[in-house]
């Protein structure tokens, strides 16, 4: 298989993704080492692992191009060392890029001053990482409306509106708590109404719950689920958990060794492997959870308009055990309610029990 592939943005169904592009970055690098800025540029933007290392440079990011979408869930994970983090503290400027372009609403974000880059992190992101970094000697009111109070805004209104976020992630009645009397989940959630204080367009979070416990963790999954529904941000969020991409993504991007290898839902990278690293990556995933009912569908047969009906997006687990139960196959049906296939029992189990992957 090749090292990486480039897809075009996709829906769950397939069709190209028809919001806007929010946040582009056009071969991004990443370089650790003395001249390397000098280095790339004398070699137009490429440069081999081999020509790195005889340079004694260390690349964290390598030649990245991305597009996140409005209103979406964009999960870049990867393995320890992978990239993942300096990648997404590239697309925050908080680490410069060491060449390639970046932008947000198609403005230039690596020609933006320090004093512009200031107000648009003030106003346009939010940031949430693995370690809270609560202001312990600040309550919970205070630590939410602190990014506000250095915006400048009015103690009132501030105020008003730190308490409408602490209600909002359900933490209403903890106001005057401070960050040692609180769990690790509460302290996330405040982390979270702190970031969304200044009302981000683009809502950066990197490996935000990998500190907590499974059950906290699936708390706050769902948690920003539910937000996600009210807000609609757009929101690049890091991950080395599958099962989590899973759950959050519209798309997943998979690094290895600061290259983007690929870019897609995780249905298309559980049925569609770039190369062997993200087939290897992806083997063990509980595939009824990922695959949906247009994978295992065959052509529908006259009798089909008589079955019981479920989306061609239905995920396999959250109807497999009425199928199983159930005395003939179901239809599948399009958006508009047309069939376009039908499933059987026996196709649903044969996933289930692992015997075979199913047909592109």
């Amino acid at each position: 298989m090749p090292d990486t592939v480039s897809e075009p943005d996709r829906t769950a169904s397939g069709a190209e993704d028809p919001r806007p592009k929010k946040l582009e970055c056009r071969n991004l690098w990443k370089v650790f080492g003395p001249g390397a800025s000098q280095f790339l540029k004398e070699r137009g933007g490429r440069a081999s692992p081999e020509d790195l290392v005889k340079a004694h440079l260390i690349a964290a990011v390598r030649d990245v191009t991305l597009d996140v979408r409005e209103g979406e869930i964009f999960i870049v994970m990867g393995l320890s060392g992978s990239g993942k983090s300096t990648l997404v503290r590239c697309l925050s400027r908080l680490i410069e890029p060491t060449a390639g372009a970046l932008d947000l609403d198609g403005r230039d974000l690596l020609a933006a001053s320090e004093a512009e880059l200031i107000e648009i992190r003030r106003h346009k992101m939010g940031m949430v990482f693995q370690h809270f970094a609560l202001l312990p000697h600040l309550n919970v009111l205070d630590n939410v409306a602190f990014p506000l109070f250095i915006q400048g805004v009015p103690e009132a209104q501030r105020e008003a509106e730190a308490l409408a976020f602490i209600d909002l992630v359900c933490l209403k009645g903890r106001e005057r708590h401070f960050p040692a009397q609180l769990s690790g989940g509460q302290q996330q959630r405040v982390g979270i109404a702190r970031s969304l204080a200044v009302k981000p367009e683009v809502w950066f979070l990197d490996e935000p719950y990998s500190a907590l416990d499974p059950l906290i963790r699936r708390e706050m999954q769902n948690e920003l689920l539910r937000l996600q529904s009210v807000l609609k941000k757009t929101i690049v969020f890091i991950t080395h958990d599958f099962d989590e991409a899973i759950r959050l993504a519209d798309r997943i991007a998979i690094m290895k060794d600061g290259v983007l290898v690929q870019v897609g839902t995780a249905e298309e990278l559980v049925n569609h492997p770039a190369t062997d690293y993200v087939a290897e990556f992806t083997k063990d995933v509980n595939r009824a959870k990922v695959l949906s009912a247009r994978s295992l569908m065959r052509p529908a047969s006259p009798a089909a308009q008589g079955y019981e009906r479920i989306s061609a997006s239905a995920r396999i687990d959250s109807f497999s055990a009425r199928i199983v139960d159930a005395a003939q196959p179901f239809a599948v049906v399009d958006r508009r309610g047309a069939v376009i296939g039908e499933i059987t029992a026996a196709a649903v189990i044969d996933l289930l029990a692992g015997k075979e992957r199913p047909a592109p």
